[in-house]
């Protein structure tokens, strides 16, 4: 937990935060790709336009603030704290997401065979394991985290709102929903899950040890049933 000192020292550092309505750019990027023509969003590339808009803006915000180390919550001082957190949050959502996925889709009627088609499952396992995932974990939760979910509380957003709409833009992220179909539902809860551990502690070390941890063991558990 965040101790009274540091609270108003991050409040100050917030309250002199230059840019946070760039934190919009993503969104204003996810509203005109679902309000585009089908066949537009099918295209490959076109699904990445909300993530590069996320990137530039990000980029952007980051030459216009002093501290962004600190503003994201990646201090060096913040790592065990994230280490412990992030491995058991990880272990918790893997386990329950792999029975959702192995058993509770497949009893509603759903699938989850299509999974082995997806650009994840033919990237070869010693370059999948572990440093894909944890590439991704990386930028994702720099993303949706660290800079977007700031950016709606920089911009006095209330926690809750600002949670949910980072979640559910990390669930409608284009290329995840084309990915992973029906189960991009899944990222709903993961989202809420990972934000409301950021604004709690405010440490991304947390989110993406938690990010890396979970889809290790869904990719293992998966890989394992579908071969």
């Amino acid at each position: 937990m965040i101790r009274p000192e540091e609270a108003q020292s991050l409040h100050t550092t917030q309250a002199m935060e230059r840019g946070a309505a760039l934190g919009l750019l993503p969104l204003a990027a996810s509203i005109l790709f679902y309000t585009s023509p089908t066949t537009l969003q099918q295209n490959s590339l076109y699904q990445f336009l909300p993530q590069a808009c996320a990137y530039a803006a990000c980029l952007i915000w980051i030459r216009l603030n002093s501290s962004p180390v600190q503003r994201f919550g990646l201090s060096l001082k913040l790592l065990p704290q994230g280490l412990r957190w992030g491995l058991v949050t990880g272990l918790l959502l893997g386990i329950i997401n792999a029975l959702v996925i192995l058993y509770l889709v497949p009893f509603l009627g759903g699938n989850y065979k299509f999974l082995a088609d997806t650009p994840h499952a033919k990237i070869p396992l010693w370059i999948m394991m572990p440093w894909t995932i944890l590439f991704i974990a990386v930028m994702v939760e720099l993303n949706f985290r660290g800079f977007l979910l700031g950016r709606l509380i920089a911009m006095r957003l209330s926690t809750p709102t600002a949670v949910l709409i980072s979640a559910l833009l990390f669930a409608f992220d284009p290329f995840l929903v084309a990915t992973f179909q029906q189960l991009h539902w899944i990222a709903v809860w993961d989202g809420l899950v990972w934000g409301t551990l950021w604004v709690t502690l405010r440490n991304l070390y947390v989110t993406i040890v938690a990010h890396a941890v979970e889809v290790i063991l869904l990719y293992l558990a998966i890989r394992a049933v579908l071969n």
